[in-house]
């Protein structure tokens, strides 16, 4: 596998096995987004998830992957701090404010720094017609906040709170994806990469969810708590693993951008389990959306 990887990289293969990575990883975002916002604390929830992608990357990291490279040691230090601020941030972000506002502003803020990234590290250029994808995109996401913030918000007293904080992930989610891009380029293996991310990843947020369960009055019961924790660990490594072997295949940006379709499925998601309202505006600009991600892709 390693090898079939290493030999598309780059070519027409890659980039279509790259659009399928990243359109999965944005269906599978959506849902791990749906997870940690569901009727437990989101911070609960995001400690029983990493604590269960910890534990099945552990065996995977230190028995079935070579050992990472000497060099990569800092790159792992590196990633692990800026998770963890984005993890800090996002838990912030849903605690005060509906997911059908804070996800949209996220997603749709990361893309556009992320291409700005992608550019000055990797040198990535989009041509005239996929800037008029990404705008459209952005323009269906951003819109998509707008119409949840003026009708669907029930949180009006937080809701600048939750912006500030939304946007501050979405810069958060360009960093992480951008230097997780340079991470897994720089070690031969890609999946020693990932194993070993996602084992140091789950570390931090079960501590802070301890803590925070052990001051509650009123603790939910850790059964049904890690069974959804168990689902978004099975989740995550699929929707983080797919993205960052896109990026390893073909354009970090590309991948990027098509990756915020997620918001799409993230209102379906919050429709059919979130019970949260989508109506004819709504399914227009998650077609904008839609429209956007076709257009830069056409335009490649």
């Amino acid at each position: 596998m390693t090898e079939w990887l290493a030999s598309i990289e780059g070519t027409e293969t890659g980039h279509r096995v790259a659009l399928v990575l990243a359109l999965m990883a944005a269906f599978l975002h959506a849902v791990f987004g749906a997870l940690q916002k569901g009727r437990h604390d989101p911070w609960l929830t995001r400690g029983a998830i990493d604590i269960s992608y910890m534990g099945m990357a552990i065996p995977f990291a230190l028995f079935v992957v070579p050992w990472p490279e000497p060099h990569m040691w800092p790159i792992f230090a590196a990633v692990w701090v800026i998770h963890v601020i984005y993890k800090l941030l996002q838990a912030s972000a849903y605690s005060r404010g509906a997911y059908t506002v804070v996800y949209p502003v996220v997603r749709g803020t990361g893309p556009l720094f992320t291409v700005i990234g992608a550019y000055l590290i990797f040198g990535e250029k989009f041509s005239a017609v996929q800037w008029v994808g990404v705008a459209v995109l952005l323009a269906g996401i951003f819109g998509l906040a707008v119409y949840n913030m003026i009708f669907l918000v029930s949180e009006r007293e937080t809701l600048n709170a939750a912006l500030g904080l939304a946007v501050l992930t979405g810069l958060f989610v360009a960093l992480y994806t951008t230097y997780d891009a340079y991470g897994i380029r720089a070690t031969a293996n890609p999946f020693t990469f990932l194993a070993w991310f996602f084992m140091i990843d789950g570390f931090f947020m079960p501590i802070v969810a301890a803590l925070r369960w052990r001051r509650m009055t009123d603790r939910p019961a850790l059964g049904p708590l890690m069974r959804r924790g168990l689902v978004g660990g099975l989740v995550a490594p699929f929707s983080f693993g797919a993205v960052m072997m896109a990026t390893r295949l073909d354009k970090v940006g590309e991948a990027a951008v098509l990756r915020e379709t997620s918001t799409v499925f993230a209102a379906v998601i919050g429709w059919l389990f979130l019970k949260e309202t989508v109506g004819p505006r709504r399914i227009a600009l998650m077609a904008l959306i839609a429209l956007g991600a076709v257009i830069l892709e056409l335009g490649g």
